[in-house]
Parts: structure tokens; C-alpha cells; sequence
């Protein structure tokens, strides 16, 4: 469950399954645009949007259900009761999915009209495709629980094999309609329609895989009050801190010019997207820290140490690359004019990814070992206090302060998660204590190439610091039994036959 090597083709898988629909999505949105027109396209984005928001009505139980599942299966006789955990969580999601359909089928004339102001030849149609949208509702959250199901054994590979044609089928689907129709309620039931057959495919994939799933569907409420709890506290944070990511563009469209809002912004989506590596790496790792904590903490100190080494060696040199030529890859991109005011915040922002990510990895140890109160109580703390260093940095340096704002936040979320997780999680070697302090120096290494000016002397000081980081990453972060995998997979990727033309 925690050996190294699944470890890393479970985190390999999840960034193929994170990846494929970035790719689809490049490949047929201009399509889409050019066919069903700006506003058409707005509303189908939304579509695309609420089918991963809708996932909040699940109340956190898709990742509870696997990190209770993964306990069990790390017991010894732990999964005696597996059969009422996971049909108890898996109707309780059809019935809240359920319920938040209805809730939100009454409202869904005002949120066309009022709070999305749909123009009004789209009102309709917009109607008819958030109310088939609304039907999936139950399908969209249960098959996050088997998914999560999945993940909790470790079977990533069955997993992302369902995933990633569902995902295709996402952006491929609507341009399989458009020679027969460009209204939104024939694009959003196919979409629909392909949430019913992943879902099946997940039930049927779950019942092959695992005999206890086929013992009969036993319901008891006994088992729920755990899984709810902890997917309630789980929730707090899947709300609270993706609200304070969103914050910051809200801070600049009052207080700044309305063109501060793409400055800001375009920079910000750029850097974001590379948290898409720690992401992979942190899913992979959940379902392990859960699973090695009921029997063997010091398994899950080592994990959490590795899930950090393994953040750092993903992350410092592509953000090393972007600190040093933000200003260079911006005006490339975009142009000179607005490289000038957005630079400086790509440098904030790039800093700031760098600790978010290393702060994903204690955030992950602390929800997977059941304790998902810490972080909701964590971020309900740093909501104030990001705000009142949003509004006084903001006024004082425009964008850039928003962007030192929102690194701060990440600072302190980071120091209050590595104090929390490193209290539950014994460390009796102290190994976290050296990669920490490195992980310290490559942060250090990191501000201070926002300084270095001119591109000789960037290429010079890139070429210098990824040397050096290649070679004490090599000898010092990667341990030997890491260092004989990686060389195996590479002899085996050398070996294999070049095709022939």
C-alpha cells in the first residue's frame, strides 16, 4: 500500500489523468468558440464549471469514504465492516446529490435571469440545460465516491482508465452535437448522458474488483456519523480555501483600475497550473498516510518526509525558470507593455506556488489520518487575517502587494501545517528536519532570482543553481533505494526498441 514504486506510478498516473484533459480541452475549445458563439460558449463553460462545484454536495464523503476505507484496509481487522461503510456512504451521496438537485432546481430561474445574467434569447435554453444538469446531480457526486473507493486500494491505474475517457468525452462530446444542433440543452444531455455510462462503468469496474461490494448492499446509520464528520470538516476547507484563492481578483476589481483585474490575473493562471505536479503527487499519498497511520506511524512520518523531497524536485526549477525570465517570457507572450506591470507579480506568485505546494503535503498527512478539523479550523483562521493584509497591501502596492499578500497567506498556511502535522506524526530520525532545511535554502535560492538582472547574468545564475540543485538533490534528497528505481525505469526506457519507419 506504501511501497515506493506504487507510490510513483500512482503519482505518474494522476498527472496523465490531470494532464489528457488540459490537451483535450486546447484542442477543441477554439472549435467550440468559433461554433456556438461567445455567449453560448460563457454558458457552457459554466456547465463544465458546476459539474466540478456540484462535487461540494458529496459533503466531503468521496474523500472521506477513502481515507476510511484506506484505514481499514491498513487494519489487520479492519475490514470486517467494509460492506456497510461503503453502501451506507455510497446512498447517503445518491440521496444528497438528490437533494441538491431539488434545492437547486427551484432556484435555477433566478440564477439564469439574476445571477448569471444570461442574455435573454439564451434565458431558456441556459434553463433547460442547468435543469438536465441538475438531474445528473446524484450521478456526479456517487461516482465520486467510487472513485474514491479505488483510490483508497490503491487501484490508480483503474481509476485514471475510467477517467480519462470521461474527460475526453467532456470537451469532444458537444462537438459530436454541433452538426445536428448548437443549443445548449442537446450539448449539456449528451454530457449528461455520458455521466450515466461513467458512472455504470465505475459500479461495474468497483463490483468485478471488490467481493465484499457483492455481499449485499447493507445500510447502517451507525457507520455514516464518522463519515460525515469528517467529510463535514473535510468541506469547510474544500470551500473556505478556494474562496480565498478567488479573493484577491475581487480585492483589485474594487479597490484598482478594471484592467488591473488581467494583469493580475493572466500571470496567476499562468504559475497556478503547475500545482497540477503536487496535486498528483498528494492524491497518490492520501490514501497511504491513511492507511500506514493505524499501524505504523513512523511509515507515515517516512511518507510525509518523501512527499516533500519529491515536491521540491518537481517544483524548484521549472519556478526557478519562471522567477528568473518572468519579465523576458512575458513580453514574449503578451508584450512588453504588459510585462511591465505584471512581471513582478508572476515573481510573487511563482514564490508563493513553490510554498503552497510544499504546504500540500502536511494539509494531505492531516486529512488523511482523520484529522480534517485542523485544516477547517486552520483556514477559517487565515481568512481574516488574508483579508486585512489583501486590503492594506493592495492599497499600498497595487497588484504587487496582492500578490505578496496572497505568498504570505501561503507562508503562514504552510509554517501552521508543518506545526500541526509534525505534533500527530512522530519523526524519530529527524529526516524531515533536513529536508525542510533545504527546502528552506531552495526557497532562499528562489527570492533571490528576482533579483538578478539581465539575461546573461540569469542564464548565468539559473545554470549555476540547477546545476548545483541537480547534484545535491541527487546525493542528498533522493535516497539510495530511490536512486536504484529511477535507475532501473531508466535502463528499462533506454532498452526498448526504437520503432522503425
Amino acid at each position: 500500500m506504501s511501497s515506493s514504486r506504487l507510490l510513483a506510478r500512482n503519482t505518474a498516473l494522476n498527472l496523465l489523468g490531470q494532464v489528457v484533459p488540459m490537451l483535450a480541452a486546447l484542442v477543441t475549445i477554439p472549435i467550440l468558440i468559433h461554433r456556438l458563439g461567445a455567449s453560448r460558449f460563457g454558458v457552457l463553460t459554466l456547465v463544465w464549471a458546476a459539474i466540478g462545484y456540484f462535487s461540494l454536495f458529496d459533503l466531503g464523503l468521496g474523500r472521506s469514504l477513502t481515507q476510511a476505507v484506506a484505514v481499514r484496509l491498513g487494519s489487520a481487522d479492519g475490514e470486517d465492516d467494509l460492506t456497510e461503510v461503503v453502501w451506507s456512504a455510497l446512498w447517503l451521496m445518491l440521496a444528497l446529490g438528490a437533494a441538491g438537485g431539488l434545492l437547486l432546481a427551484g432556484a435555477a430561474p433566478w440564477i439564469v435571469q439574476h445571477g448569471l445574467k444570461v442574455p435573454p434569447e439564451l434565458q431558456r435554453e441556459t434553463l433547460v440545460a442547468f435543469y438536465l444538469l441538475l438531474l445528473s446531480l446524484p450521478i456526479v457526486v456517487s461516482t465520486a465516491g467510487l472513485r474514491g473507493l479505488l483510490e483508497a486500494h490503491q487501484h490508480f491505474g483503474l481509476g485514471i482508465a475510467l477517467r480519462i475517457p470521461l474527460a475526453l468525452f467532456t470537451f469532444v462530446a458537444p462537438l459530436a452535437v454541433l452538426p445536428f444542433s448548437t443549443r445548449l440543452g442537446p450539448i449539456v444531455g449528451i454530457l449528461c448522458i455520458g455521466r450515466v455510462i461513467a458512472w455504470i462503468a465505475h459500479l461495474a469496474v468497483c463490483m468485478r474488483q471488490y467481493e465484499y461490494l457483492r455481499r449485499g448492499m447493507r445500510i447502517r446509520f451507525r457507520v455514516l456519523g464518522p463519515l460525515v464528520r469528517t467529510g463535514g470538516w473535510m468541506t469547510v476547507s474544500n470551500i473556505v480555501s478556494p474562496a480565498m484563492s478567488y479573493l484577491d481578483r475581487f480585492f483589485i476589481g474594487a479597490i484598482l483600475p478594471l484592467a488591473a483585474v488581467a494583469h493580475y490575473v493572466t500571470p496567476y493562471e499562468v504559475v497556478m497550473k503547475l500545482l497540477v505536479f503536487p496535486a498528483a503527487l498528494v492524491g497518490a499519498f492520501f490514501p497511504a498516510f491513511a492507511a500506514t497511520f493505524v499501524t505504523n506511524r513512523i511509515r507515515t512520518a517516512a511518507l510525509f518526509e518523501q512527499s516533500i523531497r519529491a515536491v521540491v524536485l518537481l517544483m524548484f526549477p521549472p519556478l526557478l525558470v519562471i522567477v528568473l525570465f518572468a519579465h523576458e517570457g512575458l513580453t514574449a507572450w503578451v508584450g512588453p507593455a504588459f510585462a511591465h506591470e505584471s512581471a513582478t507579480v508572476l515573481q510573487w506568485l511563482t514564490v508563493g506556488v513553490f510554498v503552497n505546494a510544499l504546504a500540500q503535503a502536511p494539509f494531505t498527512v492531516l486529512q488523511g489520518i482523520g484529522r480534517p478539523d485542523l485544516t477547517a479550523r486552520l483556514h477559517l483562521a487565515e481568512g481574516p487575517v488574508y483579508v486585512v493584509a489583501l486590503w492594506i497591501l493592495a492599497h499600498r502596492y497595487g497588484i504587487v502587494g496582492v500578490a505578496a499578500a496572497w505568498t504570505l497567506r501561503a507562508g503562514i498556511d504552510l509554517a501552521a501545517l508543518l506545526v500541526l502535522t509534525m505534533r500527530v506524526v512522530p519523526d524519530p530520525d529527524r529526516r524531515l528536519d533536513r529536508t525542510l532545511l533545504f527546502s528552506a535554502g531552495a526557497l532562499g535560492v528562489l527570492g533571490l532570482a528576482a533579483a538578478v538582472q539581465g539575461v546573461p547574468f540569469k542564464a548565468l545564475y539559473g545554470a549555476i543553481v540547477l546545476a548545483g540543485f541537480g547534484i545535491l538533490g541527487w546525493t542528498r534528497l533522493v535516497n539510495p533505494a530511490e536512486r536504484a528505481l529511477i535507475a532501473t525505469w531508466t535502463r528499462r526506457l533506454l532498452a526498448r526498441p526504437v520503432p522503425q519507419t
